[in-house]
């Protein structure tokens, strides 16, 4: 999975929070609860607020950590002591909290965020910085259609919106609009190549399976970065060394994931990076290393998954179980599609990781979506459907070892064998280590095919 992002100041300060998407990637929704103990409290003394100030509790709680944005919202949160009905100021404080979220990797601040934009919009109907920072919000609750409706209200009031054009070709990827996603990221770059733009452009030639131009164009986003404010700088650099790992050169992402850390200490997403190589390599302890450190601030569903897996190839029984415990508990309150897609890898509640898997094409149907589905029915054994469903993640030409795999065997199951082999095959040479239970499963699968005969003389 790649998810890819990032962006910049006043304008910028929120497009800082957009990032090139896959918001979805594997993040949970803000809607379905906070990530950790702070955010959570939050939101549990918003819900025993009355209606009318349930908004207002969120929007003026408490921000904890000693980080600099933790000092912004603060100051912001008193000077609306004095200035209320200032709908700039509840904006400005919105989008503080969108950056604590991003920042703490947790989705949980941006109901706070959401709750500045409804104050804001309370104020001035029609503000189109609230209507922005709502459709952020949106997008981040995997309501892509409404994140849509809204960019294009902002988009109504000002053509050359940047940030509403970055949340536009978000919401239409994640629909599976490529086209027109496509279309939106060529107007912001049109309007001005940047961090936004370039990440947005560099994730789309990835998913075209033009990694050569995609690794040129990621570039030239990192180059763009601003050094005052490291986080968006952090997360393009991820993306980097992903599409690295994707190509197998393990230490070249570790490298970039390294330079992500020296730019934000422990920084989630790298730390989740840097335990993938570990795996890669087979150091299981560090693995298991990597993915706690990163689990205790971030508590995606992806990331106990990996947790789990590094346990469980170290030694730990136990200490997997409870963390596959933890990706079905979290996974049916907050992400489907992970745990849709966890349940299919490792062969087991299928019935229900179809079902999950199908509902998640009702709310974004992008090639992830599809593969997901695909493997799911594949487990199922209902072939046809899987296959389908394989084309349509394979219809971009992605160059992603995984999408191959699933798209092989399902070929091989239906009789296809040449093309199915030959899809293994290529995953497998993209990425010898793609998975740590994928991986082994692909090289017995083409171990039990007869040989190829040699050719007729």
């Amino acid at each position: 999975m790649m998810p890819v992002r990032a962006l910049r100041c006043l304008a910028s300060l929120l497009l800082c929070s957009l990032a090139a998407c896959s918001v979805a990637c594997s993040a949970p929704s803000a809607a379905a609860g906070a990530g950790t103990e702070a955010a959570a409290a939050t939101v549990s003394a918003a819900s025993q607020a009355p209606a009318p100030d349930r908004a207002h509790t969120l929007a003026l709680a408490r921000a904890t950590g000693g980080h600099p944005v933790d000092k912004e919202i603060d100051l912001l949160q008193r000077r609306l002591e004095n200035l209320p009905r200032k709908a700039d100021l509840w904006v400005q404080l919105g989008r503080a909290w969108v950056k604590k979220a991003r920042q703490a990797t947790d989705p949980g601040y941006y109901l706070s965020a959401d709750a500045c934009a409804e104050i804001a919009l309370e104020i001035e109907p029609d503000h189109k910085l609230a209507l922005e920072l709502q459709a952020l919000v949106l997008l981040n609750d995997h309501r892509f259609r409404d994140a849509l409706v809204k960019a294009d209200e902002a988009l109504a009031k000002d053509r050359e919106d940047l940030l509403a054009l970055g949340v536009k070709s978000d919401a239409l990827l994640e629909l599976g609009r490529y086209q027109d996603a496509a279309s939106a990221v060529q107007q912001m770059m049109d309007l001005k190549p940047s961090l936004p733009s370039y990440s947005r452009a560099a994730h789309l030639r990835w998913l075209s399976g033009d990694a050569a131009t995609a690794k040129k164009i990621v570039r030239k986003a990192i180059d763009a970065r601003d050094h005052r404010d490291p986080e968006p700088g952090a997360w393009v650099v991820v993306q980097a060394a992903l599409m690295f790992q994707g190509e197998g050169d393990e230490d070249g992402a570790d490298k970039g994931f390294e330079m992500a850390l020296q730019m934000v200490p422990e920084y989630p997403p790298a730390l989740v990076g840097r335990g993938r190589v570990a795996l890669a390599k087979g150091d299981f302890k560090r693995a298991v290393e990597m993915f706690e450190r990163a689990y205790k601030q971030s508590l995606l569903v992806e990331t106990a998954w990996l947790l789990g897996d590094a346990r469980s190839l170290a030694g730990d029984r136990a200490g997997a179980d409870e963390a596959y415990a933890l990706v079905v508990k979290d996974g049916r309150r907050t992400d489907g599609r992970t745990l849709a897609a966890f349940y299919a890898t490792k062969n087991r509640d299928i019935d229900e990781a179809v079902r999950l898997a199908l509902a998640e094409r009702d709310v974004r149907d992008d090639l992830y979506t599809e593969d997901t589905i695909a493997w799911a029915l594949y487990r199922k054994g209902e072939l046809d459907d899987a296959r389908k469903a394989s084309d349509l993640a394979l219809s971009l030409g992605t160059k992603d070892a995984k999408l191959l795999y699933h798209a092989g065997a399902i070929r091989i199951a239906q009789g296809d064998v040449k093309s199915g082999a030959a899809l293994v095959r290529e995953a497998l040479r993209l990425h010898p280590r793609f998975d740590v239970t994928g991986a082994p499963e692909a090289e017995s699968l083409l171990a039990t095919l007869p040989a190829a005969k040699p050719p007729v003389r």
